[in-house]
């Protein structure tokens, strides 16, 4: 198994038929360019059938602020009740997709599906990026987004572990050294 996995909470569905809201730990960046990301959903969730007839959805990444929350999307049901308002979370209206972004969360990524692939006991929405939204207080100078400040958390075998320490960047171990003064 490949460990630790984002945390994501997926809204879906619209404002007239309900909005639902969906915790996923098996999605991925499939591609750069067109941006594009996955998630994988059992057929016998309450959001399966939201995402495979509206197409569309927006991911957006829980923290250790929203963790009670994350979890309780993962293990309740839209069929049972209203998650938004049971959470008391911020449904915001989206630019590109019908599907709310969740205000609480850091960065929200709106997605449309472009294909749907039966793998087993999940069913993986293959979806092009439309639009993505980052709470600036997150984006240092360069415009990258900042876990270590979001409070981005990750799963790993049942249990919500916090990330933060950042241990190197692309193409560290090839740099060369600066020479001291």
């Amino acid at each position: 198994m490949l460990y630790p996995l984002p945390v994501a909470m997926v809204s879906c569905g619209t404002e007239k038929d309900g909005y639902n809201i969906i915790t996923i730990s098996w999605t991925a960046t499939i591609c750069s360019e067109p941006a594009m990301l996955s998630i994988s959903v059992r057929p016998i969730r309450h959001s399966y059938e939201i995402l495979k007839n509206r197409k569309e959805f927006v991911l957006n990444l829980a923290t250790e602020k929203l963790a009670f929350a994350a979890d309780f999307c993962g293990v309740k049901s839209g069929r049972d009740l209203d998650k938004f308002k049971s959470l008391r979370l911020t449904a915001s209206e989206a630019s590109q997709v019908k599907a709310p972004l969740i205000k609480e969360s850091p960065l929200n990524i709106e997605c449309k599906v472009v294909d749907i692939k039966s793998l087993g006991t999940h069913d993986m929405f293959i979806s092009k990026v439309l639009a993505v939204h980052a709470d600036k207080r997150f984006l240092d100078r360069a415009g990258a987004f900042r876990m270590d400040k979001a409070g981005v958390i990750a799963y790993c075998h049942g249990r919500y572990y916090a990330l933060g320490r950042q241990v190197g960047k692309f193409g560290f171990s090839v740099a060369k050294k600066k020479k001291r003064a």
